[in-house]
């Protein structure tokens, strides 16, 4: 079936049409750009035709690039993605020229793009190639370049278009942070030209007006000059500077397009418009060349996709959508799972012992909501229909016909049973009882259940309305009826969801603790404090283990080790206790104190390490090389990765990749701890762990199955991924 079809108007306009057939949402296959190429050359071809508009047949314009083909053009190297990505140049570069004389830039016909809702990716980069764009009068639309956020920039013309049409500077949001916009947003930075109730009625009055000079872009205009100066102007150096310096402290360098996408903009700045494509094209092969990319766009978008949509729900069981959840504990955490669950149109009935505790958790609704009304995010009509949905109360009887419990108590096996027995008295026979813990073992808590095959874990992250990640815990008797419940909840809430088996911390919190612990170790060592953070940093991590130490808070590290301790026994690691005992016994309990491994100012911003922990634990005249320091960091939980896989807490290794990049910001440009040892190659890390178990101890011993996939010369994508599987 076509994917764009052409009909040529009574009044000489011909719109094409981008429907793509059996998807919600446009996105561009080789397919589509043969056929909107075809169609293109027909119509400036056709001697009737005055003008195009290209629209679609859908409520969005477009998603994107279908991915796959960047996985075709690989096939055939470095040379089959330059060439691919300069025949979408060449098509794109034929709307814009639009058949007009080469040299006097006349008898060219208007083309004009009309957007009906979102439009992101090849759905913007394509309209930037038309004469001018108009899109729908819809606020829930959203308009930009995302290709960043997963490993790639744009690369069919965005990048040097939009450099060119706002500035370096201008674009800069756009280009380097991902900046979504809604159309009248768009409108006011300059990316799009209108907003219209019926884009395709305005698109074709203009169309039909429009002179030659109206279809000239800047950039093949004689006397072009970039908006806020070229690289070579004073202004436009100073402009890169910045710009460069912003990447580096952003991204710390760890992050290969950011850096390529700014080369690409910079040295394409410096030629003709059809050089910098060129350029912009070899810079986009260079990235799309680069490991690093294409495990971003396995993990950050195909597996993450692919475990929204329900890849590891068991099969079998109905819809389990939640209409009303109940959510027991009404502090910071299970404020903001009323919170999120308010916002995706479930009813909320929100429980404390006290009243004025319940109430203060629906009060962290309204702020949150009133912050939104303030910056045009929500409306004042809408903040008042999700807080409609919250009931606070003291009273168990509000449970009874909910369908989900979520119990976010304090973090005591006893309370929770407790409360876990209280509801179970009040809430029907097939409601699904969650327990939100980030610690404690499912199975012994299910043990307070009457139902524990309806008993289930579910480990939200902090701050619940802006982590992505969420963590679905089966314990030994779950039953599939309520992880198909947790998943479904999760995939209301708009929530990315992975699905693990019961173990002491699950999987998240079991690979984020070993990353704490060997920073502290090293603390303890006699490591210089800035180099293991920074060490952690230009590996691409969010925050080095120290910060993260501080942000999380001390005193609930030394609740852990505590708990752990008396869990395990003899077989606990003491290794960090001295340190973080200290500190605790010192007040130095992190940003919440003003105090810890860093200082802070009144303000509660960092103002450096402390000398205080400085002086109590000095630094050593010998300190390690960076490359040891970091591979101390990143064994310490990519090796937890691998045993959580060995021992089966991890059922699917797109869920260790996507959780642990979403769930505690394990260097995005790898792919995850899986797809980073592919990347290394087995035999590489059985290497580094052989060396560093010697070095430090039993903690990086290589695990079996490591050792065996070197000796085999295999991957975890290739014996372990969705395709093996198919193929076994």
């Amino acid at each position: 079936m076509a994917e764009f079809t052409m009909e040529k108007g009574a009044d000489g306009v011909a719109v094409i049409t981008w429907d793509l057939p059996g998807k919600s949402m446009n996105v561009l296959t080789l397919q589509g750009i043969e056929e909107l190429e075809g169609l293109t050359k027909d119509a400036l071809a056709d001697d009737s035709v005055k003008g195009i508009v290209i629209t679609s047949g859908k409520d969005t314009f477009a998603g994107g690039m279908d991915l796959n083909i960047l996985a075709q053009f690989k096939e055939n190297g470095a040379e089959g993605v330059f060439e691919g990505t300069m025949r979408g140049h060449k098509m794109l570069r034929t709307l814009e020229l639009a058949g007009m004389d080469p040299k006097t830039k006349k008898g060219g016909k208007p083309v004009a793009a009309a957007l009906p809702g979102t439009a992101l990716g090849i759905g913007l980069e394509l309209p930037l190639a038309t004469h001018r764009i108009f899109a729908a009068n819809n606020p829930k639309a959203k308009i930009g370049l995302p290709e960043i956020q997963v490993g790639i920039f744009p690369g069919m013309g965005g990048t040097t278009r939009l450099a060119r049409k706002l500035g370096v500077m201008a674009a800069s949001p756009f280009l380097l942070q991902a900046k979504m916009s809604s159309p009248e947003a768009a409108v006011k930075a300059g990316i799009i030209d209108e907003v219209a109730d019926d884009p395709v009625a305005a698109a074709k009055e203009w169309v039909l007006s429009a002179t030659d000079a109206d279809l000239v872009k800047p950039w093949d205009a004689k006397g072009y000059k970039v908006p806020g100066g070229a690289p070579y102007h004073p202004a436009g150096f100073q402009t890169f500077v910045g710009a460069n310096a912003m990447i580096m402290g952003n991204t710390w360098g760890a992050f290969p397009a950011p850096k390529a996408m700014l080369s690409a903009v910079y040295e394409g700045l410096m030629v003709p418009f059809d050089t910098a494509l060129k350029i912009e094209a070899r810079w986009f092969t260079n990235v799309i060349m680069n490991p690093s990319s294409g495990a971003m766009i396995r993990s950050l978008f195909l597996s993450k996709e692919a475990l929204e949509k329900g890849a590891v729900r068991p099969e079998g069981v109905p819809d389990q959508r939640v209409r009303k959840v109940g959510v027991l504990g009404a502090g910071m955490m299970g404020a903001g799972i009323a919170l999120v669950s308010a916002q995706a149109g479930i009813d909320v009935v929100l429980i404390d012992q006290k009243q004025e505790a319940a109430d203060k958790g629906k009060a962290y609704t309204e702020s949150y909501l009133d912050a939104g009304v303030k910056k045009k995010k929500t409306t004042p009509e809408k903040k008042d229909e999700v807080l409609g949905r919250i009931t606070a109360t003291t009273d168990y009887a509000a449970l009874s016909d909910a369908d989900l419990i979520i119990e976010a108590v304090f973090e005591d096996p006893g309370i929770k049973a407790e409360v876990t027995k209280n509801v179970e008295a009040v809430i029907p026979d097939d409601c699904i009882f969650a327990t939100n813990t980030s610690t404690l073992p499912i199975t012994d808590l299910a043990k307070a259940s009457s139902r524990p095959d309806q008993f289930i874990g579910i480990h939200f992250f902090s701050p619940v309305e802006k982590m992505l990640l969420v963590e679905i815990i089966k314990g030994a008797e779950t039953g599939d009826r309520a992880v198909a419940k947790a998943l479904d909840y999760v995939r209301q809430i708009r929530k990315t969801p992975i699905v693990v088996n019961d173990a002491r911390f699950f999987y998240a919190n079991r690979c984020i603790i070993p990353y704490i612990n060997e920073g502290v170790r090293m603390v303890a060592e006699g490591v210089e404090m800035p180099l293991i953070d920074n060490a952690a940093r230009l590996l691409g991590f969010p925050v080095g283990p120290l910060q993260l130490v501080d942000e999380t808070s001390i005193d609930l590290g030394v609740k852990i080790a505590k708990a752990t301790k008396a869990a395990m026994g003899d077989a606990y690691d003491d290794a960090t206790d001295e340190i973080m005992f200290w500190m605790y016994d010192e007040g130095r309990l992190g940003r919440i104190s003003n105090a810890g491994f860093y200082d802070y100012d009144e303000k509660g911003k960092r103002a450096g390490f402390s000398d205080v922990v400085k002086d109590r634990f000095p630094a050593s005249d010998d300190q390690p090389d960076l490359t040891e320091v970091q591979h101390r960091l990143m064994m310490s939980q990519v090796l937890e990765a691998v045993r959580a896989l060995e021992e089966g807490v991890l059922e699917d290794i797109r869920e260790g990749d996507v959780g642990a990049i979403l769930g505690w910001g394990f260097a995005p440009w790898s792919g995850g701890p899986f797809s980073w040892l592919d990347m290394l190659g087995a035999a590489k890390a059985v290497e580094i762990c052989d060396h560093l178990t010697g070095a430090y101890g039993e903690r990086f011993a290589t695990p079996k199955i490591l050792r065996e996939m070197a000796e085999k010369g295999e991957t975890f994508y290739g014996r372990f991924g969705p395709q093996a599987a198919k193929a076994a």
